[in-house]
């Protein structure tokens, strides 16, 4: 009898063991960084992660992995006017002397810089949440001693900006690495004023000739189904960019 009640706590205990290793086996353990606040945990799917996604889906697209501070050189690559000619870009952002902006993910500072002489009284809130981003930043302000582009630590799902503080937000190329993005969008729509506006430049997956890789490219629909449904209004898609969508967003007025 002694003898058969020790098999049984054995088999019990085996089969216990077998199903911990079975559920870690099966169910993917998430990245902290990514996991959604309980009152968004809704709006997200966990699932599989792709060689360039995280395993996190929002309203069906998978979110891409980030480009580090090891890439920096490639953000100041030297043909990056050619291929997607940022000088452009800027001069369509038809901003006031004034006007406050978030360059959002501004990694290095390419744009922040550039947009700097937009808005000689005005700033540009260089938001990141890399320090080692913003530490390059830092330095290159004091290289060029401009004084309006000011260096930001972020978090993943929030700007760590006042409510209504910026006339507009700029991402170029980094929205869809977002970790976070529903709360990333609720804190953008704070952040800015009524009636302000959020540029959003991302290569376009609608077209196969645009050398970069699916997940980090976007479509116009897509787009404006995750802005859209966090309250933003849909203004316009510019054109003229070789390889990206210049779409405008909008908070309404009133909200």
């Amino acid at each position: 009898m002694k003898f058969l009640t020790v098999a049984a706590t054995l088999l019990v205990l085996g089969l216990s063991i077998g199903w911990v290793i079975y559920q870690r086996r099966e169910t993917p353990v998430a990245n902290p960084m990514t996991m959604p606040h309980p009152e968004h945990q809704a709006v997200y799917r966990f699932g599989n992660a792709s060689p360039d996604g995280i395993g996190k889906f929002f309203h069906g697209r998978e979110i891409a992995q980030v480009m580090g501070h090891p890439a920096i050189g490639w953000l100041e690559r030297e043909n990056r006017e050619d291929e997607e000619a940022p000088s452009r870009a800027i001069q369509m952002l038809d901003l006031a002397s004034n006007a406050v902006i978030a360059d959002i993910g501004a990694g290095s500072g390419y744009y922040s810089f550039r947009i700097s002489p937009a808005v000689p009284f005005g700033k540009v809130m260089a938001i990141d949440i890399q320090p080692e981003m913003l530490e390059f930043l830092t330095k290159r302000s004091a290289e060029l001693k401009i004084t309006n582009v000011i260096p930001h630590l972020g978090a993943v799902d929030d700007l760590k900006l006042p409510p209504n503080s910026l006339d507009a937000a700029l991402m170029v190329d980094a929205y869809h690495e977002f970790s976070n993005p529903e709360e990333m969008l609720e804190s953008m729509f704070r952040s800015l004023k009524p009636g302000g506006r959020v540029f959003l430049l991302e290569y376009r997956a609608e077209d196969q000739e645009v050398p970069i890789k699916p997940h980090h490219k976007m479509t116009e629909a897509q787009a404006r189904l995750e802005f859209e449904a966090a309250g933003f209004r849909f203004v316009e898609n510019r054109s003229g960019l070789p390889w990206q969508h210049f779409m405008v967003f909008q908070r309404p007025l009133g909200r």
